[in-house]
């Protein structure tokens, strides 16, 4: 019988097949001892599993590329943590097995992310796949992961590892349901960069049975069980159609009257620069450039290197716009040359601008390289800061900007609901702001983006968030100044049209989704957008403010 079900859709399109569940996940080692004289030996063995482990998500980070090689990168520097070595060696000291030893020390460390709040969620569950890799590695059985199949499937997991979503081989893999994760995970991140249809946080997902039919409809967030002929053929129909559109529409974004709405990706590096230029961006609103930092989290990279990064993306984009966010560390980015260890709140703490303001020489080595690398380039450089939270904010980082003599537009990010509120106040200090709608829902709302049980409030459709948008592009408006989206919120094609209408200046978003926002806006009038933004402002909740701007723009 044909049942529909409803998650979060977080990745366009529309997949049809069976369903392919993950593998399982590792059984918990036995409680045994051993004797004193092999603690020495399960030690080696544990420090080559651990080797092992970080070489392998290296070598697949290395395969994924872009944001997916630095989400891996990270995984394999948690893998080698010293502390959590330390704890494993001791274990083994006192008479556990190496696996057991592994287990245990994940687990006590996973304990104190947990009771931190879950500010570290996503971490929590990156900790979780790194030990799963090692214990197998250990009692030698297969790896848990993406299930062999010849034939194209639909996957189903409780959850997905990066590790397993950066390397979805999309010819195999149709689409992936999960039950947990949020629309700003890291698992619904990557799989915009694929371009696979995705749903994440779809209650009883693992107990949709193995080889059952499902359809997935990655932007409504629908899915339907054993959908019958007609079903199937609506789907097909309508992907098609969207498939149509996409290939008519080309050039710059712009409504269907002419509204100029720039569109820009969203890139972690050089390596994400061809993708974004396939989709046609015509320039970069979010260059997210900690993913440098990660390389190496004991030390900052030289300034060097940071020019010889810089300039790579720069020369990419002659005569566009490159808007280039400096670090943003803390929270769940830590580093340890910055990053306190001890914080109770690491998501209200020092992280983003704070950090920098602490250690001014990295800020200063940053902006020092960003004016070298654009250097001689026809390329328009925007700098912005992340988590401002007012007018001492950013005239603390425009100074900086001016001391290290760089020649650029300086700005904003507005992820946190005090910048948004007094936005011209902060306009007085710099000269563009640009929208983090990922953090502003979690900051608005005291909803953390990577936890699946507050998904709901993590939907940028909440009228609460879109106030917060029209307040700042009202304010840049008065001030005539710009006002940019760079959160995931750019990349769904019918709030990109709300946006618009709310007064965004330009939108940003991962290469994948480009087409679909270009296609879209192109269908509809600037006067159109106003009047979804405005119904869309006047509902009571995510679902009724998507339905409502949905009704305008179809003329219902």
């Amino acid at each position: 019988m044909e049942t529909t079900l409803r998650g979060v859709g977080v990745s366009h399109g529309v997949a049809i097949g069976e369903v392919r569940h993950m593998g399982t996940a590792v059984l918990e080692p036995p409680a045994k001892q051993i004797p004193a004289e092999e603690a020495e030996r399960e030690q080696g063995r544990a420090r080559q599993a651990v080797e092992a482990v970080a070489a392998d998500l290296m070598a697949r980070g290395n395969l994924a590329g872009g944001e997916a090689q630095a989400v891996l990168e990270a995984q394999a520097m948690m893998a080698q943590d010293p502390e959590l070595i330390a704890d494993v060696e001791r274990r083994i000291t006192v008479g556990s097995t190496a696996e057991r030893a592994v287990y245990d020390a994940f687990a006590a460390y996973r304990d104190l992310l947990a009771g931190a709040g879950e500010y570290f969620a996503g971490r929590v569950a990156d900790l979780d796949d790194v030990r799963n890799r090692i214990v197998a590695r250990l009692l030698g059985v297969p790896m848990p992961g993406v299930p062999d199949s010849d034939e194209p499937y639909v996957l189903v997991a409780r959850d997905l590892a990066p590790a397993d979503t950066a390397l979805l081989d999309p010819t195999l893999v149709l689409g992936f349901v999960t039950e947990e994760g949020g629309p700003t995970s890291h698992s619904a991140i990557l799989a915009r960069a694929l371009g696979v249809p995705a749903v994440v946080a779809l209650p009883g997902a693992v107990e949709l049975a193995e080889g059952t039919v499902i359809a997935v409809d990655g932007s409504t967030g629908e899915i339907f069980v054993n959908p019958g002929e007609e079903k199937k053929a609506q789907l097909e129909a309508s992907a098609a159609e969207r498939k149509a559109a996409l290939a008519s529409a080309t050039g710059p974004g712009a409504t269907s009257d002419g509204h100029k709405v720039p569109l820009l990706a969203n890139i972690g590096g050089p390596a994400d620069v061809v993708a974004a230029l396939d989709a046609g961006a015509e320039g970069v609103g979010l260059f997210r450039t900690e993913f440098l930092f990660l390389d190496d989290d004991k030390n900052a990279p030289s300034e060097e290197k940071q020019v010889e990064t810089y300039r790579q993306v720069l020369e990419a984009f002659p005569e566009g716009r490159v808007v280039v966010r400096v670090l943003d560390a803390g929270a769940d980015k830590p580093l340890d040359f910055l990053t306190p260890a001890d914080e109770p709140n690491p998501a209200l703490g020092v992280r983003g601008l704070r950090t920098l303001l602490e250690h001014p020489e990295v800020l200063r080595t940053q902006l020092s390289a960003l004016a070298k690398a654009a250097e001689g380039l026809p390329v328009y450089l925007e700098v912005m800061a992340p988590m401002v939270a007012d007018r001492t904010d950013a005239k603390a980082f425009a100074d900086a900007c001016r001391a290290a003599g760089l020649q650029a537009k300086f700005g904003a990010m507005v992820e946190i609901p005090s910048a948004a509120l007094r936005a011209r106040s902060v306009l007085q200090e710099v000269e563009f702001l640009s929208l983090g709608t990922n953090d502003l829902a979690q900051y608005t709302f005291a909803a953390d983006r990577q936890v699946g049980a507050v998904s709901r409030l993590q939907d940028p459709w909440q009228p609460a968030l879109l106030d917060l948008v029209a307040i700042a592009a009202e304010a840049a408006r008065a001030e005539g100044k710009s006002c940019g989206v760079c959160g995931e919120a750019a990349s769904d094609p019918l709030l990109a049209c709300v946006l618009t209408g709310l007064g965004v200046t330009s939108l940003s978003m991962g290469a994948a989704s480009l087409p679909y926002v270009r296609a879209t806006l192109a269908k509809y009038t600037l006067a159109q957008c106003e009047r979804a933004a405005a119904a869309a402002r006047a509902a009571d909740s995510a679902d009724e403010a998507r339905n409502a701007a949905r009704a305008v723009l179809s003329g219902e």
